[in-house]
């Protein structure tokens, strides 16, 4: 993994440079403060963001100030859909080298091109969904040179790189298990429904529910907000959807309020023929989300 390639080299410089400085961790290159000197833990298999990245310990406290690992979990958990996403091939990386920093002399933060080419290619999927890029992750806070963890070429093109498809981010078919767990979880609400009809409405998608919904997921929704319940597809007027070409089907629906519209950011074909989607039903009467931490503000 090209990751792995450039901490190898970030650990040899620093070997190097042990015998001229003591490197103190009360305080790192960007003023941050520790109230107590990292440890080298595992990476819990439950760590879904980055288990398995390539590396199976990292630093706690980590680079965004976490000190317990139970908040490491819930702060990382909201981004393992939008790394599912696949919106940048760095996306991954970038993210674990501060959640679960590996185990090193001092410090070592993503190069800020990096971070600038993570945010540019996530950016669009991230409003779709009614997220901001948080100010948490600001990238002209991490540094330009140096010693930073990178990529083999910032020219890369993401294009052939990603795997990034057109199709309206809400609308990918994967039906893989622990995806469509990991959606339902970052949703606010999700039932099951069909759709009356859709409308486009300036660049965004007006989707019209029929009244018979099956809640499978309540979150903060009322039973007056049920019965006129409209979703938008944020600037999904002329992407591919294909769930809302048939309205014939019945789906599995998610979506999360934002200001004062309500947006979809899911929907699956309700479909018994297919062995995943009746395992996902079945997990989902007994599966546990994760506290999710707002961390887009």
């Amino acid at each position: 993994m090209w990751g792995l390639v450039r901490l190898a080299v970030c650990a040899a410089l620093l070997s190097a440079c042990r015998a001229q400085y003591e490197y103190r961790w009360d305080s790192d290159l960007f003023g941050r403060s520790y109230g107590k000197r990292p440890q080298c833990v595992d990476i819990p298999d439950d760590l879904r963001l980055c288990y398995g990245v390539g590396y199976s310990q990292m630093l706690l406290p980590n680079l965004l100030e976490h000190e317990r690992m139970e908040e490491v979990k819930q702060q990382a958990s909201s981004w393992v859909p939008l790394v599912n996403k696949k919106c940048h091939p760095g996306t991954q990386v970038f993210l674990c080298s501060l959640f679960a920093p590996v185990c090193l002399d001092r410090p070592i933060y993503p190069c800020r091109w990096l971070c600038e080419a993570v945010r540019d290619g996530c950016i669009p999927i991230m409003q779709v969904f009614g997220y901001p890029w948080p100010e948490m992750l600001t990238c002209d806070k991490f540094p330009e040179g140096d010693v930073c963890i990178s990529m083999p070429s910032p020219n890369a093109s993401v294009a052939t790189t990603s795997g990034y498809s057109p199709v309206c981010p809400p609308c990918d078919n994967e039906m893989k298990a622990d995806v469509i767990l990991d959606h339902m979880c970052a949703s606010e609400f999700a039932f099951k429904a069909k759709i009356k009809e859709v409308k486009t409405e300036d660049m965004d998608r007006k989707v019209v529910l029929q009244k018979k919904k099956k809640m499978m997921k309540q979150g903060t929704l009322q039973k007056e907000d049920l019965k006129k319940l409209v979703l938008y597809l944020r600037n999904g007027a002329h992407c591919p959807c294909q769930q809302l070409d048939n309205l014939k089907n019945q789906y599995l629906i998610m979506g999360r309020k934002v200001d004062n519209q309500y947006l979809l950011t899911g929907i699956h074909k309700w479909d018994k023929s297919s062995t995943e989607f009746k395992k996902t039903i079945k997990k989902l009467k007994t599966y546990k989300c994760p506290e999710y931490v707002n961390v887009f503000k």
